[in-house]
Formats: structure tokens, sequence, C-alpha cells
């Protein structure tokens, strides 16, 4: 993998100019001619370079990826919090905002948590996690695996034109991603939720790989509407998350596998975004006393 280093460096070593005397054109001082007074040995300077003093620093080499393929993280341990400023004046303290959720003394709480979030292509998986996470009573972040995919901009493999082996490897590399900034956000005391099309056929590569990324006391939940919802939610989108009514059938259809199979799932047919994540907060209290066997 190359790496942009920027302009290259000018070349090392003496320059020869005519004589001496400023020039206004180089920008600095030219070099007499003839032989240089005795002085003590010192190494070769190069010329001076206009806007900068001092030598010239060193490119760091590129980060070299180790035998499997990836290029080391840094560790995930906490982030110390920054020291409040002292102000001028006592301000007033916030009034806490009451949670949406557990009006009567349920739900998930303060608990500090992991939660995956599966369904097909239009069930609403994005719109249901962000509404949760911004409404809990504690710090919760919101990790889409659909934007991590979509930050690469240029060579983006859209899988609309054809799933291929680049679109399979974006895509294993945003899921290493969203598993590290998972990690990231717990180590800190910070609840995360993460969405995903993950399918019951493919169980060492979906619900294995996100136990691998992020860990074992990952909650899985399934959101499940109904094929025409899952169809009219489809035909509201736009840009490449829109499917073809083909691809979203045999999505879902792919997805009737996980009945059955021991995890939580909620049919949101017929709720809104607010009662969806009311019922996912009910779902992971109880998931929190009994987890669930995956």
């Amino acid at each position: 993998m190359q790496h942009t280093a920027g302009a290259p460096l000018p070349p090392h070593g003496p320059e020869r100019v005519p004589g001496p005397g400023p020039d206004p054109a180089a920008g600095w001082e030219r070099q007499p001619t003839g032989p240089a007074p005795s002085q003590s040995a010192s190494p070769p300077q190069g010329p001076p370079v206009r806007g900068r003093s001092g030598p010239v620093p060193q490119q760091a080499p590129p980060p070299s990826p180790d035998n499997a393929g990836h290029f080391p993280l840094p560790a995930g341990g906490p982030v110390p919090a920054p020291s409040p400023s002292p102000s001028p004046s006592p301000s007033p303290s916030p009034v806490p905002v009451p949670s949406p959720f557990a009006e009567n003394g349920t739900g998930t709480g303060t608990a500090t948590l992991a939660v995956l979030l599966i369904g097909p292509a239009g069930a609403g998986k994005t719109t249901v996690a962000r509404h949760w996470a911004q409404h809990r009573r504690v710090p919760t972040a919101h990790i889409s695996l659909d934007d991590v995919r979509e930050w690469v901009c240029s060579g983006f493999a859209d899988p609309q034109t054809g799933w291929n082996d680049q679109s399979e490897a974006q895509y294993r590399l945003a899921r290493r991603t969203c598993g590290f900034a998972a990690r990231n956000f717990l180590a800190n005391g910070i609840s995360c939720i993460l969405d995903d099309a993950v399918f019951p056929d493919r169980p060492v590569v979906g619900l294995g790989g996100w136990k691998r990324h992020v860990g074992p006391g990952l909650l899985p939940v399934v959101l499940l509407p109904g094929l025409e919802v899952v169809l009219e939610r489809n035909a509201e989108r736009s840009g490449n998350r829109r499917l073809s009514d083909e691809e979203v059938a045999g999505i879902h259809g792919r997805m009737a596998g996980w009945y059955g199979s021991g995890l939580p799932i909620i049919d949101n047919s017929r709720c809104d975004v607010e009662t969806t994540a009311r019922i996912l907060d009910d779902v992971l209290a109880r998931a929190l006393k009994s987890p669930p066997a995956w």
C-alpha cells in the first residue's frame, strides 16, 4: 500500500550559483565561489528552503501489516476524562431528562451493554437503533455497519452491482472496524448498539464473527417485520441502500431461519419507531437477567 508523502524534498548538497550577493528570485543568499574559510569539521548542509529552518525532517516509513494482513491497532484501554475547567461563577445543575424507557422501573436502566440488532433491509434497524441509543438515560453509541462501509468513497464496492471478492473484503473490514469501536466504547463505560443483516445460515461469519470482534457479552436481537412492510419501507429508500424487490424478498426469506434459534425476535410490522425502541429495551432487560444461548 502506498501512502502519500507530499511534495518531494529538495536535494541535499551545495548548489552552484554565479557569485555572492542576494538573489531576490531565489529568496536566500547566494554562496560565494572559491575556497571557503577554515572552519571546524561539520556535516554538509543542504540549501536553505524558503519558509523552513533547520534540518529537513525525515519521512516516517509507512506501517506494515502483520502476517494476518491486519494493521496493529492500539489497545482499547479507558480514555481518561478531561479535567473540567474552572468557571468564574457556578452554573446551575442541569435538569435530568427522564428516559422514555422503563417508566415502571423496568428496562435496561443504567446498565452498560453491547447490542447487535439483526434484520433484513427495510426492517428499520438503523432507525430503531439510533432512537434507542439517543433516548437512554446513560451514554450509548450507535454504530451502523452500512455507515462504516460507506466511509470508502473512491473504490467503494457496491453490492448492487454484484457481490464479489472486493465487496466481501470491504464488508469484513467494516465489521472489524465496528467491533474495534465497540470495544473502545465499552472500555470507557459507554454502551453501544450495532446493526447488521446477519443470516442464520452463516453462523460462523455472522454471529460468530460479531462475538469475536465485540466480546462474549454481546446481546443479539432480531427485528423481523412482515414481507409487505419490508418491501414498502425499502421502496422509500434511495441510493445504494435501496434494493430490488427480489433481493429484499430473498433476504427476508433467509431471515425467517431465526425462528426457533432461541434469539429474541421483535415483529414491528404495526409498531412505530418509539414503540419498537421501548419493546427492544424491555427485551434487552430480560436478556440481561437470562442471556440467550447462541
